[in-house]
């Protein structure tokens, strides 16, 4: 081998050299590609399970939108249902309410007259056929009203002698016009809660107390102070209720009959009115009974946080008769049926009265005497466009009258009970009971001969 042969050797043994580190460094770089792919299998496997979650992800948006679509829709159903029943409210209340009101006030008128042994029954028959019709019919609208959210509580403060007062001068007539005892325990607290409310409660009380006590039996109205309030009771020595029967009465559409011969027209809703009632202004309801014996009805009250206010008799101590006898009352009423029906009940009171079917034959009546009525009754919903209360307020300030006021409607909202209130008004809802018209108008025209002899 000559010399010039050593360099190739040389080249080709660092190409060797070269190729062998090269190797070395491919299989080292293999081997970490190979480590760091199982390294990473992990994060692969993340990834690949999270477009799977964003798949779902995109499927439950999708289905969650179109419950949502469909929720709308649903809602918006009920919401037009909501207002259809308010509108069917609205019409019971107006429209089969007011014909109702015109009978009852013709009957009660009729029952006043003196008539003949053959029509007596028939017109007592007619009066208790229309007492059925209007209980079936208010029964139902006051559930409607409560289911519907529209009843909301008007809370004030009042002496509970107020409402008790009136509660047993119309209960003392009933009782006595169906062989039965009624006393009555007067009481000076004063209470916070919804006047009318409460005396749903109570009337239902005293109804079922009257319907369920035989001839001969007593009905006790009255009070007991409580460690938390105030407690009033109703108590009758009637048929009593079965003790496994006490949890049922408040239920809807349960009728406990004790008596087989007793004929109840009822619905089996006036409890469970009471009840909602009750829980709606938070009043516990108790109920204790002994069949055969009677039972005891109670609501207890929440005293207000003024100071007892004794009772003061009236200075006109009068029997209603009396009081109405020759008082002046204008009555205003677009309905020509409801004006003659109250005319001639009125009339058969001895009260002088004159109607007026408009705003217009009313002003007349004012022009004529501005002094006005010692009683004024009106309709809140006549066909102008002022509402009676509107109306009244107007031409009693015109004349500067001091007329008593007695609106009459078919509308149970608390801000329209707020606002006679305030104008110091008194207000009954329809169909207006003859019985309790004659003790409203009694009480009000007290008030007015009351207010008048402070005056002078």
């Amino acid at each position: 081998m000559d010399d010039s042969t050593l360099p190739d050797q040389q080249a080709v043994h660092s190409l060797q050299l070269e190729n062998q580190r090269l190797r070395k460094i491919n299989a080292a770089l293999i081997e970490r590609v190979e480590a760091g792919s199982a390294f990473n299998a992990a994060p692969y496997a993340a990834f690949e399970h999270s477009a799977a979650l964003a798949e779902q992800v995109r499927e439950r948006t999708e289905a969650l939108s179109v419950a949502m679509a469909e929720l709308r829709q649903t809602n918006q159903a009920l919401i037009q249902a909501n207002v259809s029943r308010t509108k069917f409210l609205a019409a019971v209340s107006h429209d089969l309410l007011q014909p109702l009101n015109a009978a009852r006030l013709f009957t009660g008128a009729l029952l006043e007259r003196p008539l003949s042994e053959e029509l007596e029954p028939l017109a007592n028959a007619i009066h208790r056929s229309l007492q059925d019709v209007d209980s079936l019919l208010g029964t139902l609208v006051d559930m409607s009203r409560l289911d519907a959210g529209v009843i909301k509580p008007d809370i004030s403060v009042f002496p509970l002698s107020d409402l008790l007062d009136n509660l047993a001068t119309e209960f003392r007539q009933i009782c006595e016009a169906e062989g039965l005892c009624f006393d009555y325990v007067k009481s000076s607290a004063v209470v916070s809660t919804d006047l009318v409310l409460l005396a749903r409660i109570l009337r239902n009380f005293l109804t079922n107390a009257v319907r369920y006590t035989p001839a001969g039996g007593r009905i006790l109205l009255g009070c007991r102070r409580r460690s938390n309030g105030v407690q009033i009771q109703v108590a009758d020595t009637g048929f009593g209720i079965p003790a496994n029967k006490l949890d049922d009465i408040f239920l809807e559409f349960q009728r406990i009959k004790p008596n087989p011969a007793l004929q109840d027209r009822g619905l089996g809703l006036g409890l469970a009115i009471v009840d909602k009632i009750a829980s709606m202004l938070e009043h516990p309801v108790a109920v204790s009974s002994d069949e055969g014996k009677g039972s005891v009805f109670a609501v207890l009250l929440p005293l207000s946080q003024f100071e007892y206010q004794p009772y003061l008799p009236d200075r006109h101590q009068g029997s209603d008769q009396q009081v109405l006898q020759s008082s002046r009352v204008w009555v205003l009423d677009n309905d020509p049926a409801i004006c003659t029906a109250m005319q001639s009940l009125l009339q058969g009171w001895g009260c002088q009265v004159y109607t007026a079917e408009s705003s217009v034959a009313l002003q007349k009546y004012f022009e004529s005497e501005p002094q006005g009525p010692d009683l004024l009754i009106a309709d809140y919903h006549l066909n102008e466009s002022s509402s009676g209360l509107a109306l009244v307020e107007k031409l009693l300030h015109r004349y500067a009258a001091r007329s008593a006021v007695l609106m009459i409607t078919a509308n149970h909202t608390s801000g329209l009970r707020q606002h006679v209130r305030n104008a110091g008004y008194r207000m009954l809802n329809k169909p207006v009971k003859p019985l309790k018209l004659k003790v409203t108008v009694a009480h009000l025209l007290r008030q007015a001969k009351d207010s008048a002899t402070d005056d002078g």
